[in-house]
């Protein structure tokens, strides 16, 4: 009899692994071509994992909350028509079976208050939830209570900072998945797995490549009069919001194709120039992590185009929605720190791309401004630009060549173009 074995596919240049999060279909559950078997979750998305067959399951790999590596065989599925009839022949009665994850209500309740999580493993938790409800001995009673609002109704790291704001009142700060209750003592916690992987993933970009950065000033008054002028209108035609940062990944995406060097990867001491440019967008996340969705084919979008994909995949970033393709294949990678009233930082680049680019704040300056009839001082949109870059590859000219372009669009922005 035929059997297949789904594998976990790559999901990306830097995902090699992921952590199952739930069985959509049991050990014994017949399943066509197409329809989705588990869900599982990196430390960048969650998704579904098809199969490419039609048969029946006859075995789960893996268990609920395992790691896997890409690759690694999920489940077996036998292809043979004939099998379904067997099935309950070939699955051994004292083999425990795995079933799919529990809704959280269906768990028995338990009143005793020293009941701690491991007593529902099988129930999908993060790992900074689950380290919170073991730091604050919560019991799987009090986990009944609490209506998650995360995906599939998950329990979120807000649902429960909520439950226990209102149950104790307990003066509790999680600031980025850091665990510190106001007390007279020191707290220690493990690193969650998403942080083991971030920063080995930081750690390697700055052990491999040899960081530079450079800084420009530009004068952005006319881009951002015209933008405050035009967002009603521009609401009104497309349906989308239009920030400061559209226009500014709209002149990046043309430029890159003038400085393809910038655009390129290093992978084994071979520089890889790619054919598109595709514009990530790194998206702080409410519980301080970070992640990057991507704009694909940003330099072919119109403004229209690249105000629709980016608030599209921003707010899907928020909302855990995001599907493995969204975060594959970035060329190169935009910050916008001034989001936060940051004027300038120097971001890591996001490997193996060869730069990164920050924007800070938009402030209002005094600035000395030449015209026809002398100089003069007057008050100023300035913004500041960071470019850190790959100093193996890309030399000091060609980063301040990129910069200097970028400028130079940004002060020349036709004031009297429409949408």
């Amino acid at each position: 009899m035929a059997k297949f074995n789904l594998t976990l596919p790559k999901m990306g240049e830097s995902v090699d692994e992921a952590t199952i999060v739930s069985w959509l279909k049991n050990v014994g559950d017949e399943v066509s071509a197409d329809d989705f078997v588990v869900e599982i979750a990196t430390d960048k998305v969650d998704s579904e994992v098809p199969t490419e067959v039609e048969g029946v399951i006859v075995e789960h790999c893996f268990k609920v909350n395992d790691v896997v590596k890409v690759g690694d065989t999920l489940c077996v599925i036998e292809t043979t028509s004939d099998l379904k009839k067997n099935i309950d022949e070939e699955i051994k009665v004292d083999e425990p079976e795995i079933a799919e994850i529990p809704n959280i209500e269906m768990l028995q309740e338990n009143n005793n208050k020293s009941t701690k999580i491991e007593q529902i493993d099988d129930v999908f938790l993060s790992p900074l939830v689950r380290n919170i409800v073991k730091k604050e001995n919560i019991s799987s009673a009090e986990l009944n209570q609490i209506k998650g609002t995360g995906k599939s109704g998950r329990i979120t790291k807000k649902d429960l900072l909520s439950y226990i704001k209102k149950s104790n009142n307990k003066n509790v700060d999680y600031t980025e998945g850091l665990l510190n209750v106001t007390k007279n003592e020191s707290q220690v916690r493990d690193l969650s797995r998403m942080e083991k992987i971030l920063s080995k993933h930081m750690l390697d970009s700055k052990n491999s490549a040899v960081h530079v950065q450079t800084f420009i000033e530009a004068d952005i008054t006319d881009l951002a009069n015209w933008r405050d002028n035009q967002k009603t209108k521009f609401l009104d035609s497309y349906g989308e919001k239009l920030t400061y940062t559209h226009p500014l990944i709209q002149i990046v995406s043309k430029v890159l194709r003038n400085f393809p060097i910038l655009n390129a990867s290093l992978i084994d001491d071979k520089v890889i120039y790619k054919k598109d440019v595709n514009i990530g967008l790194a998206t702080a996340l409410q519980d301080g992590s970070l992640i990057v969705p991507v704009i694909k084919n940003a330099d072919e979008l119109s403004l229209a185009g690249i105000s629709k994909s980016s608030n599209s995949l921003v707010n899907r970033a928020r909302n855990n929605n995001l599907n493995p393709d969204d975060v594959q294949d970035g060329t190169f990678t935009i910050s916008n720190i001034g989001t936060f009233d940051n004027i300038m930082g120097t971001p890591i680049i996001n490997q193996p791309q060869l730069a990164i680019l920050a924007f800070g704040a938009i402030r209002k300056l005094p600035r000395v401004v030449e015209t026809d009839k002398g100089d003069f001082i007057a008050i100023r949109k300035i913004i500041l630009l960071s470019l850190s870059f790959d100093h193996r590859i890309i030399n000091g000219a060609t980063g301040g060549l990129f910069l200097k372009e970028i400028k130079s669009l940004i002060e020349n922005w036709n004031s009297d173009s429409s949408i």
